[in-house]
């Protein structure tokens, strides 16, 4: 049979020059070697918290291997640091973002214990709720522990005058005011009836003692009321005429903190 000399693929494979010449060595197979900075993907490797671990099998350009950077915030305290945003920059705290400061609450109440004092102009440019509601519910609790469950009396009389108080500011100033601004200035004012309120669970006041100490919680509130409105509306002019409705709806809470409003009349 006719072999052609030239080729190296028609004879066998011990006649082939082919695999003659090409030297048998013993070279291990190797899948897939790492580099040095690509260790971390094997197991028993542990990748680094700070984030230098890549995605894996991905090439990028020259060669490198991008990484993704992280750092893990361990925030300092306890539980109570999840109520607040101390992680985040430019975050106000959570209890601001709700309407609840502290020192808002504070300043406030320190005008009201303090009526001589000048009232700024600006004092309700930030009004809130939160210690008006704080109040009217302290008030409620104080009477209820005197044996006087009053809350409903309480929230009806409170909503009833805001909306009179809010109307008669109106109708009386040029400037106007809003019922939000209305109903924190009367919260706030009502502080030291709770502190009559405080007495009630300790005193009763259904004789002289009760009838001076509410009589002095309502000229305190109104005189404190009255001169935060003259004082937001610039009618310092008009205070008396301010003070006249307030120290009704005041006499009104006097009423409640003194007299089981409600209450029925004993079984004979």
């Amino acid at each position: 049979m006719w072999q052609d000399p030239t080729n190296q693929y028609g004879a066998s494979s011990s006649h082939s020059p082919y695999y003659s010449q090409v030297p048998q060595q013993a070279v291990p197979l190797q899948f897939y070697a790492p580099g040095p900075d690509q260790g971390q993907f094997y197991p028993g490797s542990r990748s680094s918290l700070e984030g230098n671990m890549g995605p894996q099998g991905s090439i990028g350009q020259g060669g490198a291997v991008p990484a993704f950077g992280g750092n893990i915030q361990q925030q300092p305290g306890g539980w109570w640091t999840a109520f607040g945003t101390g992680g985040f920059e430019g975050e106000p705290p959570l209890l601001e973002e709700l309407g609840i400061n502290f020192s808002h609450i504070r300043a406030k109440s320190m005008t009201v214990l303090n009526p001589l004092r000048r009232v700024d102009e600006r004092i309700m440019d930030d009004a809130d709720l939160a210690g008006p509601l704080l109040f009217f519910f302290c008030f409620g609790v104080l009477l209820l522990l005197s044996g006087k469950p009053q809350f409903g009396y309480i929230y009806g009389f409170g909503l009833l005058g805001s909306i009179s108080i809010y109307t008669l500011l109106n109708l009386m100033s040029e400037n106007g005011i809003d019922a939000y601004r209305v109903v924190s200035v009367l919260g706030y004012c009502l502080l030291p009836m709770v502190g009559v309120g405080a007495i009630s669970v300790v005193v009763t006041l259904d004789g002289i003692l009760g009838y001076v100490l509410s009589l002095l919680s309502i000229i305190w509130c109104t005189f404190s009321a009255s001169g935060i409105f003259v004082a937001v509306l610039r009618m310092s002019d008009q205070r008396l005429l301010v003070a006249y409705p307030v120290a009704l709806l005041y006499g009104c809470f006097g009423l409640l903190s003194v007299f089981n409003v409600g209450a029925g009349s004993p079984a004979r």
